[in-house]
């Protein structure tokens, strides 16, 4: 009877989990037949389950190449025989090493198996017909006995991608909720604690551009949720105070009202969105841009990302300041003060690098007070800023 041999040939030691691979692919049943580039699609999917890494699913992939089947079953035999040289070749020219190091991998994963040989090389004995009568080299069969508990760990896999996913996506929905809100108080000048609140949703901001784990995702919700409620809270108070003294201001009657008493409503109603009419304000004694606007484009993609239409115009990049302003924390006052030291164009142009350089910026409402106090002395130059962004490198796994 020919035995199957599976110690490794050299100095590579026998384990236990080579024998338990062993003992597990020829006790098996006779198998069904399954599509191997299917089951490899699955695994792939399942990958993190095996540990191993699309570089080992990448070398799993060439070895597959040389079954001369699609079909893999029927306890067939499942023994490939390819040259390190010949994989290298179908894995695009990887290093001898790193295959060595991936190969060793699919072993110790359970994936495939070894038949060395006496001399270690990998070949095959044929009869006169040229039909294989025994192969040595990498034994296929694991991987058609494991495809049952491959398919559930893709399974389980899939589901905490959709996990993952619905996370995400609540996580964002939420985020949204609460800097939308949180501006509408700091704007119709609620008492809240607008700002420290809008620089924590900055913090989640910069979080969610990491990849998070599921319990690290499930965390942040948590605490994104809880920043939706204090904001609807300090709302919700707000508006049934505001909603109190509408109430009791029908009380008051004047016979002898002056159009005077009428001004500051009136005022207070042109005041709903100072941010926007101050970009949209000439910039008349203020110094123009001293920069192209295409650099501007160029420097600043981030915050093209937020805008609501195409930029065509600096007014357009004013508008767009005067929106990220309270998004990253820059109160009325230090958006105001910018403006008048810089003009609305400059001011929004300012405001769109310190969104572009957020991740290096803890106080971006401080920051952008020291750079007015240079404007203001003369000593601030958008220009400078600009071209320090073209120049500066792309942040390594930013999503673009």
């Amino acid at each position: 009877m020919e035995r199957l041999v599976t110690t490794p040939f050299g100095q590579r030691p026998m384990t236990a989990g080579l024998l338990k691979a062993a003992a597990r692919a020829n006790d098996a049943p006779t198998l069904p037949h399954v599509d191997k580039w299917e089951l490899l699609r699955t695994l792939c999917t399942a990958r993190a389950a095996f540990g191993i890494t699309d570089r080992e699913i990448g070398v799993l992939e060439a070895l597959l190449s040389f079954h001369p089947e699609k079909l893999l079953g029927g306890n067939a035999d499942m023994v490939v025989f390819p040259s390190n040289r010949a994989l290298m070749e179908r894995c695009h020219g990887m290093a001898e090493s790193t295959l060595r190091r991936h190969l060793a991998s699919l072993v110790d994963a359970g994936l495939i198996l070894r038949h060395d040989s006496p001399n270690g090389k990998r070949y095959a004995r044929r009869d006169a017909d040229g039909e294989v009568l025994r192969a040595f080299g990498f034994d296929l069969s694991p991987l058609l006995v494991r495809a049952p508990e491959i398919s559930q760990a893709a399974e389980v896999a899939h589901v905490a991608a959709e996990r993952l996913r619905t996370l995400r996506e609540e996580v964002s929905l939420q985020k949204r909720d609460a800097q939308k809100m949180a501006l509408y108080g700091q704007e119709q000048g609620h008492i809240g604690p607008w700002e420290d609140l809008l620089v924590d949703l900055l913090d989640v901001t910069r979080l969610m551009r990491r990849k998070l784990s599921l319990a690290e995702l499930e965390e942040v919700c948590v605490h994104v949720s809880e920043l939706l409620d204090q904001v609807l809270h300090f709302i919700s108070e707000a508006e049934e105070m505001s909603g109190n003294d509408v109430v009791s201001e029908r009380h008051y009657q004047n016979s002898n009202t002056d159009t005077s008493d009428l001004e500051p409503c009136l005022e207070k109603s042109r005041a709903v969105d100072v941010d926007t009419q101050k970009a949209e304000d000439t910039t008349s004694g203020k110094p123009e841009v001293p920069i192209p606007l295409g650099l501007v484009l160029r420097a600043v993609p981030e915050a093209l990302e937020y805008a609501q239409g195409s930029i065509n115009s600096f007014a357009d990049l004013a508008r767009l300041g005067a929106f990220l302003r309270g998004m990253i924390g820059i109160s009325p006052s230090a958006w105001q003060d910018a403006v008048d030291a810089m003009g609305a164009e400059v001011a929004g142009i300012t405001v769109c690098c310190l969104l572009q350089r957020i991740d290096d910026i803890r106080a971006p409402g401080g920051y952008l007070r020291k750079l007015t106090e240079q404007a203001q002395i003369g000593k601030y130059s958008v220009a400078r800023v600009v071209m320090a962004l073209i120049q500066s490198p792309p942040v390594a796994g930013r999503e673009s």
